[in-house]
């Protein structure tokens, strides 16, 4: 088949996935969340920026190596072996289907903004189950569907935030800062504080590493798409959390339900902000919701032709793995229909706490494939800046994504490795199916071909049978 048929993804459309997937529905707390550490909140995101940048060009760097579909898990197979890329792919797929769940139950409450009424259980979960449906028919439509609606969605959301972002600096008022520390103990330790919560605010960098064979001249578009979207996604993350802690007092910044509603009516009067950021944060977690359900069956898919995942998520339609987006959509939705049998409490926390976790397994690992790539290759073959750059890039992306673990918390990590494991036990059955077919094909004996016959020599005298003498 023509590659240039099978590749629908161009540089807009994968950098377009790249932000869509990073900005979620989480930005739009997000000021309000740190704002109790002080300003210093500001400096943590930009050093977490620096760490994410330097994560996106590690991740460019490899789909140059290998330029597939499955990213992470491809590198961490190919560096370390089936385990590891097993790990990386299960890690990722539990982190992408557990999200989709926690962003449909958040799209309900800004919809009800919107659409204010009577709400009860089932109509919640009416919304929620239909947030994640409508990405998932986009994707069973075809790769050109998922484009078309990650690039609209990320317009949508992408310059009203940003309008936010820039016209909130025309309005800023140093006073409404606070101070640089706030609460007790050190600045560096409000820092790292304020930075546990910041961590996962870049996760979705690697999305167009993930979606690589879809995209056209994977060599060279996934690394620029991946770090356009990182650094896009950053402007607007940095540019809008520092226009609404100068628009928004801070005593009133910490109490806020919706910081950003709460920035617009201050610079416009009024109170028709919630609406307007409501509006934008459907639309940004729809498009959240479109890509990440193309990512919950990249993983699996890749995995799934080295045989380290079940033969039906190999199905493929249009560009996209159909059986691995009915089945995410369907744990999904089992996921979100227990949320709200359970009260939204219980085993849905617990999973959440997964994803925290889950989403560093296969960054650890594409790092740590990065730097062996560099020092098990032809040193002599690449200039010396040239390595130690990318070197030091690998190492930088590596302590990142070491941080983002031992932010993720005492409880998330426990969980999710107990998650992890269960893992195991999925790896040694397919480990298994393997290795009989493998014995099977082996024992089985070869019929020869025709043409096999026509070549083969005449049979050698027996040796019972003594040799012509004249």
């Amino acid at each position: 088949m023509n590659d240039r048929h099978t590749r629908r993804f161009g540089l807009g459309t994968a950098t377009c996935l790249v932000m869509g997937n990073i900005i979620g529905g989480g930005i739009f707390l997000l000021p309000a969340s740190v704002a109790p550490f002080g300003t210093v909140s500001l400096v943590a995101f930009g050093v977490l920026t620096i760490g994410a940048v330097a994560l996106a060009l590690v991740f460019g760097r490899l789909a140059e190596r290998h330029p597939d579909t499955g990213g992470p898990y491809v590198y961490a197979r190919e560096a370390f072996g089936d385990f590891a890329g097993f790990l990386s792919a299960w890690s990722y797929w539990t982190m992408t289907w557990v999200s989709n769940a926690a962003l449909a139950v958040a799209i309900v409450g800004y919809v009800h903004v919107l659409l204010p009424g009577h709400p009860s259980s089932g109509t919640d979960l009416a919304i929620a189950l239909g947030a994640l449906w409508l990405p998932a028919l986009a994707n069973f439509a075809g790769t050109r569907y998922v484009g078309l609606v990650q690039t609209v969605s990320t317009v949508l959301k992408f310059v009203p935030l940003l309008f936010i972002a820039v016209v909130g600096l025309f309005f800023f008022d140093p006073s409404n800062l606070g101070s640089f520390h706030e609460g007790g103990g050190s600045a560096l330790g409000g820092m790292s504080a304020a930075a546990a919560i910041l961590l996962y605010s870049y996760v979705g960098v690697e999305s167009a590493a993930m979606s690589a064979g879809e995209v056209r001249d994977p060599e060279r578009n996934v690394g620029r798409a991946t770090v356009l979207g990182t650094i896009g996604s950053a402007v607007v993350y940095l540019l809008g959390t520092v226009a609404v802690f100068g628009t928004v007092a801070h005593d009133k910044l910490v109490k806020s339900q919706a910081p950003f509603s709460d920035a617009v009516n201050a610079m416009f009067g009024g109170h028709w902000g919630g609406t307007v950021v409501a509006l934008a944060a459907v639309v940004s977690i729809v498009g959240a919701l479109n890509g990440w359900t193309l990512m919950s069956a990249q993983s699996p898919y890749a995995a799934a032709k080295d045989g380290l995942f079940p033969a039906p998520f190999l199905t493929k339609r249009r560009g996209v793995p159909t059986f691995g987006v009915l089945a995410a959509g369907v744990l999904a939705s089992a996921l979100t229909v227990l949320n709200y049998l359970t009260g939204a409490g219980g085993v849905f926390e617990i999973l959440v706490l997964i994803t925290t976790f889950s989403a560093t397994v296969p960054y650890l690992l594409a790092a740590g494939a990065q730097v062996y790539f560099l020092l098990t290759g032809r040193s002599d073959q690449v200039r010396p800046a040239r390595f130690a750059r990318d070197l030091t890039l690998a190492l930088t992306a590596f302590g990142f994504t070491f941080w983002l673990v031992a932010g993720a918390g005492y409880a998330a990590i426990y969980q999710g490795v107990l998650f992890l494991f269960v893992g195991i036990l999925v790896y040694a059955f397919m480990a298994a199916r393997r290795t009989v077919r493998r014995a099977e094909t082996a024992a089985a004996p070869e019929l020869p071909s025709p043409a096999d016959h026509e070549a083969a020599p005449r049979p050698a005298a027996s040796a019972a049978t003594p040799p012509h003498t004249t």
